[in-house]
């Protein structure tokens, strides 16, 4: 897919991420996502060479446009445990329209879920900073922040991974309000 998309492919991969965060994108064909976006299968080629690489630019779509969300957010607001809470709960947010189906077939395809584990990554490095700052500034109390944002990362890597699910039943949109909640409580002063 070039840099660029054009109008069709924009409204596409909106097709696209809105079908696999309903109903995952595992059992598709090329053939069944041109069927159900009305399209023919050269213009989905046009997002991407093979039904990976679409799949894998759709996700990249979904991560990029989450974190960008996320990021105004957290950004909007300027006290530091506000800022983490808005910062988790927006990834809460995000990841509420996905379905089960689309949570397990990112957990089963290795590459999806290099694509997660990347954001999650992103995401526990972006919550220590946050913290440092806010610990910095004194607005939580005297915490390891690398401690503290290790425990998160770890969390936040259970929750990506199903881990969470498995163990407590809990949706990853669930588990993140979960999470800020603990976390605000843990570290405030």
């Amino acid at each position: 897919m070039s840099a660029t998309a054009s109008p069709r492919q924009e409204e596409l991969l909106d097709g696209l991420v809105e079908l696999f965060l309903a109903e995952g994108f595992q059992r598709f064909t090329l053939a069944d996502l041109a069927n159900h976006l009305h399209c023919s299968k050269t213009s989905l080629y046009g997002l991407g060479h093979s039904k990976e690489s679409v799949m894998l630019n759709v996700l990249a779509r979904f991560f990029r446009r989450a974190t960008e969300e996320v990021e105004e957010r957290a950004g909007a607001e300027s006290e530091p445990s506000a800022r983490i809470v808005a910062y988790l709960r927006a990834v809460a947010d995000e990841l509420r329209p996905a379905s089960a189906q689309f949570i397990t077939d990112v957990a089963a395809h290795p590459a999806a879920r290099a694509v997660y584990e990347r954001n999650t990554r992103i995401a526990a490095e972006r919550v220590s900073a946050m913290i440092a700052e806010g610990v910095r500034v004194g607005a939580f109390r005297k915490v390891h922040a690398v401690f503290a944002a290790d425990l998160i990362a770890a969390t936040m890597t259970r929750i990506q991974s199903g881990e969470v699910n498995r163990h407590t039943g809990l949706s990853d949109a669930v588990a993140y309000d979960d999470l800020a909640d603990l976390v605000l409580n843990g570290i405030a002063n």
